[in-house]
């Protein structure tokens, strides 16, 4: 069965509903671990995305249809 892709706001929501699991201490040891492992999971994979984003969002595109890298530019 594949595995249905989840959305960023979904994976937060589900890694906050593992902390809190976890923080209350009513699990098994080995319930515990298999929860901390989907934790960890679950923070690489967004971790990834973000990275992705922020490259997204720092790249700007010219009117001619380049890609160029964002810079911002200070006034002083």
């Amino acid at each position: 069965m594949e595995e249905k892709k989840q959305k960023f706001e979904d994976k937060i929501v589900e890694l906050e509903n593992i902390i809190n699991e976890l923080e209350n201490g009513n699990t098994s040891l080995e319930d515990s671990i298999d929860k901390y492992t989907k934790a960890m999971k679950l923070v690489k994979e967004c971790d990834e995305q973000l990275k992705k984003v922020e490259e997204q969002v720092n790249k700007i595109v010219l009117e001619n249809g380049n890609l160029e890298d964002f810079k911002l530019e200070e006034n002083n």
